[in-house]
């Protein structure tokens, strides 16, 4: 496989972190896996914003994973909370003083005023939303299998984790670039790409064309 493959297998995320979509924009084919057994606190349900009092983890809650292996693609959303109320909540706090919060905010607020129940199709909502947003020309196809059939696929699905290992990923390195807290918590790398989008607008590809190493 060459080093920069054009095709690419990821996890499916909840608004995944800046690592990822550095290597979709190299991409021009992308593979979301929906067949893996589920993971609790990986990138699947949650994301990472940072406010005004720092670091803020918003997770999704998913009803049906307690007491047996779920594949993915069957997950689903509870709504025993008022979560949604809450995230879009957050993410207003974080980035309404962003540069380009109101230019984009009205592409992602829908998906907070109405339930959805399967987070994959909430996922998936959300990643197509991205990538409009960020003017990615690639085909997007969702797993067949777990099992990667072909050759020339680059698999990130170990890669992407919410642990924020990406030391990991000898490809990426971080670019800094100004986020709205930065004077009060300092530059915090991989966030959510709505960080980046809010904070860069029309500029995030040009961060995430540096993002990845020559």
């Amino acid at each position: 496989m060459s080093p920069k493959s054009k095709h690419k297998r990821i996890p499916h995320t909840y608004l995944g972190p800046i690592q990822l979509f550095a290597h979709l924009n190299d991409g021009d084919t992308v593979t979301v896996e929906q067949h893996c057994n589920y993971e609790r606190k990986s990138y699947r349900n949650r994301c990472n914003i940072v406010g005004a009092n720092g670091l803020l983890s918003l997770s999704v809650p998913v009803s049906n994973i307690k007491n047996s292996k779920v594949v993915t693609k069957e997950a689903s959303i509870s709504y025993d909370t008022e979560w949604q109320k809450q995230h879009w909540r957050s993410i207003v706090s974080a980035y309404n003083g962003s540069p380009f919060f109101e230019y984009y905010a009205d592409d992602f607020e829908p998906f907070y005023n109405k339930p959805i129940t399967s987070l994959l199709e909430f996922n998936m909502g959300l990643f197509n939303t991205v990538i409009e947003s960020l003017e990615l020309d690639i085909e997007i196809k969702l797993s067949e299998s777990y099992k990667i059939e072909g050759n020339n696929i680059q698999d990130l699905r170990p890669l992407i984790l919410s642990k924020n290992h990406i030391h990991l990923d000898e490809e990426y390195q971080t670019i800094e670039y100004r986020q709205v807290f930065r004077e009060k918590h300092g530059f915090i790398p991989n966030l959510s790409i709505l960080d980046l989008i809010f904070n860069k607008g029309p500029e995030s590809i040009d961060i995430l064309s540096e993002s990845l190493k020559a």
